[in-house]
């Protein structure tokens, strides 16, 4: 079985987000897929199936099967032209989780059709500051997680999240953000699962569903291109549209190889 790592929402190596893409010929089982994640201990590990329009895709963290995930998708549609199961002028449509994704070649980049994931201003939960260890501007959350609202690119940066602590509070999956002053970004954020296998997520694409939206809340702007500052580092573009955001990154191919189990 065909198996491809790929760098997702970067130009170079070693940068971005990694998946592992599995790409399938018959069907296998969510207990099989989630030994093979935990296996390629990945953020995430996608797995892509024919099917009658387009492709079944599913992702998985080393710990837990999740609805929507940007970079393993981006990496999926990346390979799937790369090894030329799709014609290079051809859409590529997922079925998901979360419905029907639509992926595009650009010029510079591929283009992922994603739901919009609305933020709504909350309460944080009790322990949530302490543990990421800030005190934001503002709190939001949608169904990606919490997103936190911080006052400029250097606190992004400079946070040092208590990850057990973190990981002990239920659904905390934890995004925070500010305005960016550096690299002509609109924005710049960084998210945190510890809870789902992955403390620092390197680039999140689901994430940028929810950022989008809070970014053109605030600005009046539905275009954004946007830096994750995690230590790997990766480019997000983001475009809203009414209940969908466009997201659009490149992606590298790092390793090929064989699924022999």
């Amino acid at each position: 079985m065909r198996l491809v790592q790929v760098d997702a929402f970067t130009g170079k190596a070693f940068a971005g987000n990694p998946a592992a893409v599995c790409l399938m010929d018959e069907p296998r089982d969510a207990t099989w897929m989630q030994d093979v994640a935990r296996e390629m201990n990945l953020s995430e590990t996608a797995f892509v199936e024919p099917a009658s329009k387009g492709f079944a895709l599913r992702w998985f963290t080393p710990e837990v099967e999740v609805d929507l995930c940007g970079h393993a998708t981006l990496a999926s549609a990346h390979v799937l032209w790369e090894e030329g199961r799709v014609e290079a002028d051809a859409s590529i449509v997922f079925s998901t989780r979360s419905g029907p994704l639509r992926c595009h070649q650009r010029r510079d980049r591929i283009e992922m059709d994603f739901p919009s994931r609305p933020v709504v201003e909350v309460e944080a939960p009790s322990g949530l500051f302490e543990a990421v260890g800030v005190s934001p501007e503002s709190v939001w959350h949608s169904a990606v997680g919490f997103l936190l609202e911080l006052r400029s690119e250097a606190d992004v940066r400079n946070v040092r999240p208590d990850f057990g602590a973190l990981r002990a509070i239920a659904n905390a999956w934890t995004c925070i953000t500010a305005p960016a002053t550096s690299g002509g970004f609109d924005f710049v954020s960084r998210f945190f699962a510890p809870a789902s296998g992955i403390d620092e997520d390197p680039v999140t694409g689901a994430a940028h569903c929810s950022l989008a939206d809070f970014w053109s809340k605030r600005t009046g702007r539905t275009e954004f291109r946007a830096y994750q500052c995690s230590s790997r580092g990766g480019v997000v573009f983001a475009r809203v549209d009414g209940d969908r955001v466009h997201l659009g990154g490149q992606a590298v191919t790092v390793l090929r190889g064989e699924l022999v189990w």
